[in-house]
């Protein structure tokens, strides 16, 4: 997730430079085709890339708006995620019986394992990386049996609580209780999933890019009695305006991708760490998750 802090221009200009050479290799194509051909040329009246412009603005702004939309729920469904963990913990310790905080600190880690095995799932990382500090070497092993891992860890989470009604060391309606807290946060996980699965139509980017590469050239032909010092970097700094907020709205629309505009899953995973382990009173509280960059992972 980027933060206020100063965006390096590095950064910026990356992630369109490609875009700008083949804009700059267009631009000097067609001066030198109105250059050599200018007799032959009909005028071209500077209304039509006005109009080319016009219609760019109004399919960017409506990436944009999906974009947003795609990112602002994966980070609501990421915000319900740190709500149901909480209400899970604080139920395992209010609802069971007196005597089985072994148990509600195992199934309690084990929340904070699911957290960071769905955020590394969802970006394409190893799931099960640095769960050992979590869960035990048998969940571990269980691990391996299955290929989605966030959800192997839902099921133990279902089964304790099941020993646990079986020994009569939890009452039915708090069992109900705690698999609804379940439910939800299998749902979370569905939708984080969806998001993920979900592609954005691809040809509206390429048919976005090859209107703007025409508005390039309608424009370049338009400014031929401008010199050509002048009307390439014209050019480059439109375009580039346009490509850059196409690219913010093409990684706005991936919040899961381990890029900087991503959802703060570690982040909001951390915290959850920080408060589960304050409800169960725990020594080694970690630090909220900092970094020194311009964003926050």
């Amino acid at each position: 997730m980027l933060l206020n802090k100063r965006i390096p221009a590095a950064y910026i200009f990356n992630k369109v430079k490609y875009d700008l050479g083949y804009v700059l290799v267009l631009s000097l194509l067609v001066l030198f085709i109105t250059e050599k051909y200018r007799d032959l040329l009909p005028a071209m009246p500077l209304t039509i890339p006005a109009f080319i412009g016009t219609a760019i603005s109004i399919l960017l702004s409506f990436k944009l708006s999906q974009s947003y939309d795609r990112w602002w729920e994966a980070r609501k469904v990421w915000g319900s995620i740190v709500n149901d963990s909480r209400s899970f913990v604080i139920q395992l310790q209010n609802l069971t019986t007196i005597g089985n905080d072994p148990m509600v600190r195992k199934i309690s880690f084990r929340q904070i394992a699911w957290c960071y095995s769905l955020g590394q799932s969802l970006r394409g990382l190893n799931p099960t990386e640095n769960l050992e500090q979590y869960i035990s070497p048998e969940d571990l092993e269980e691990l391996r049996h299955h290929n989605n891992k966030p959800l192997a860890l839902l099921n133990l989470h279902a089964k304790d609580i099941r020993n646990l009604k079986d020994r009569n060391q939890l009452e039915i309606l708090s069992q109900l209780q705690l698999d609804n807290t379940l439910t939800r946060l299998c749902d979370a996980q569905g939708k984080s999933e969806r998001i993920k699965t979900t592609v954005f139509p691809v040809t509206y980017r390429l048919f976005l890019h090859a209107i703007i590469y025409l508005f390039v050239v309608t424009l370049s032909v338009s400014l031929i009695d401008v010199a050509g010092y002048f009307e390439i970097p014209l050019l480059l700094l439109i375009s580039a305006a346009f490509f850059l907020l196409e690219k913010s709205a093409t990684h706005m629309q991936d919040p899961f991708e381990n890029r900087p505009t991503d959802t703060a899953m570690t982040a909001i995973a951390r915290t959850i760490e920080i408060n589960i382990k304050q409800l169960l009173k725990e020594t080694d509280i970690p630090q909220a998750h900092q970094t020194e960059n311009f964003h926050l992972s």
